[in-house]
């Protein structure tokens, strides 16, 4: 397989398309090997517009996904990143690259173990990876700069927003079912937020999120 034209057509023809126009998102595509962070028995599929099986039900975000949520996130060489769900590692390694430190808490045990292995394999030393459930509130490491969500959540937890610094971002999937939408929510002042709605999307949700309160009769 020719990794580097399949890279070429996920930029082009998948990330390109959907509205990914930042270079240094676009150069970081191309830099960080997609296919290091999928399980080897889907390596073939790295590059394809589709989300990769990660067992127990959970799936590495589709690439078009990755790209708009990190153009969306606008991270700086100084910023503090909270991950919550480390899952492949891939988005982690992408992040670390433009921030000064990323804290990545992932539930699963086997996967913060594997994403490790991979980030010490390339050299990438500014990633804390935790293990932990950090579905509600990640209160161990202090504020961030930004915040990503990788599995969606049918309430976005009031905790977070009290985790962002000063011009802070979040990104969420927020919502159930067919009705989410991909949230970005801004920091503007202490307890002021602006709140983006930039796309329609569906992934699966964190374990043990925040559930809204179910009527029964």
């Amino acid at each position: 397989m020719d990794y580097e034209q399949a890279r070429f057509n996920m930029v082009e023809q998948q990330i390109r398309p959907w509205n990914v126009f930042d270079p240094k998102v676009l150069d970081l595509l191309y830099k960080v090997k997609r296919e290091d962070y999928v399980p080897q028995v889907y390596r073939s599929l790295a590059f394809v517009d589709m989300e990769i099986p990660l067992g127990d039900g959970e799936l590495m975000w589709a690439p078009r996904i990755e790209a708009r949520a990190l153009q969306a996130l606008q991270l700086h060489g100084k910023d503090r990143v909270l991950e919550v769900g480390t899952g492949s590692g891939y988005f982690a390694a992408l992040m670390a690259h433009q921030a000064d430190v990323v804290v990545s808490v992932e539930l699963r045990a086997d996967l913060k173990e594997e994403a490790d292995r991979k980030f010490r394999a390339h050299g990438l030393s500014n990633i804390q990876c935790r293990q932990g459930d950090a579905a509600c509130d990640w209160a161990k490491d202090g504020n961030f700069d930004a915040i990503v969500l990788t599995g969606s959540t049918p309430l976005l937890p009031e905790a977070y927003l009290k985790r962002l610094s000063l011009g802070g971002r979040l990104f969420a999937v927020v919502g159930e079912g067919d009705a989410m939408e991909a949230t970005l929510i801004t920091c503007l002042a202490p307890a002021t937020f602006r709140t983006e709605r930039l796309f329609e999307t569906r992934v699966p949700a964190l374990k043990n999120v925040l559930e809204p309160e179910r009527f029964s009769f």
